[in-house]
């Protein structure tokens, strides 16, 4: 019988591996907000963004009422010149006939800035902020404004043969779909055109009968007469 003294040794060789972590941990924070568990029968849509369709906008404001102004000026006869000066600068080309040169889209192309420079220059006086300086002049020189004016000089028949022709001219532009066609209606759209077009061709031809219809429809046909009078109250 062997005693454990004369059992030989025994030696045991265990391989340990051992590894360091690079990667920082986070502290633990007790008082942080808790994450709202998530509803496995909740599923995430991405959403699509929808077309928006222009607001239905209609001419509420009566037409005598669109280039009303807080002061009432003194009216002025339509004239060539204005204390010595040219009225329009730069001067409008000398064109015969218009028709043969130009198509009608070219006239109401110049003609929408010409209208529109009547109505930046009919609200000058009295000063505005640009807010509602910016506001009167975009409610004038909307397509349902323009078609709203025509219809008065219409109801009133106080174009020429001439100038009826051009409206009629005006009014067959072929245009694409705009997003103002779409709003007004191509009816309203292609009347207004029409006025444009009458607005270029007399810029170009008659520059004295267009004064004369932009004072009939109400503009102020020269805005510097408030400035002037009141200049000459001052001294």
């Amino acid at each position: 019988m062997q005693t454990l003294s004369s059992v030989p040794s025994l030696r045991v060789r265990v391989a340990v591996r051992a590894s360091w972590d690079t990667q920082p941990r986070l502290t633990y924070n007790p008082n942080a907000p808790r994450k709202p568990p998530k509803n496995p029968n909740t599923t995430l849509k991405a959403k699509t963004p929808q077309p928006q369709t222009p607001p239905t906008v209609t001419l509420t404001v009566p037409t005598a009422d669109l280039l009303k102004r807080s002061t009432v000026e003194e009216k002025v006869e339509p004239d060539e010149s204005y204390l010595g000066y040219e009225r329009w600068l730069p001067s409008p080309p000398k064109v015969q006939k218009p028709q043969s040169v130009f198509n009608a889209a070219s006239l109401a192309y110049i003609g929408d800035c010409i209208y529109e420079l009547y109505a930046r220059r009919h609200f000058l006086f009295p000063p505005l902020n640009i807010e509602e300086f910016n506001d009167r002049v975009t409610a004038v020189v909307r397509c349902e404004a323009q078609d709203a004016l025509l219809q008065k000089l219409l109801n009133d028949n106080y174009l020429s043969e001439e100038e009826r022709n051009v409206l009629r001219w005006g009014k067959n532009i072929g245009s694409a779909k705009t997003r103002t066609k779409k709003r007004a209606g191509a009816a309203v759209y292609n009347r207004a055109s029409s006025l444009e077009t009458l607005v270029g061709y007399l810029y170009l031809t008659n520059v004295k009968r267009l004064e004369e219809i932009m004072l009939k429809l109400g503009f102020s046909i020269d805005s510097s007469m408030q400035l002037v009078l009141d200049e000459a109250k001052s001294k």
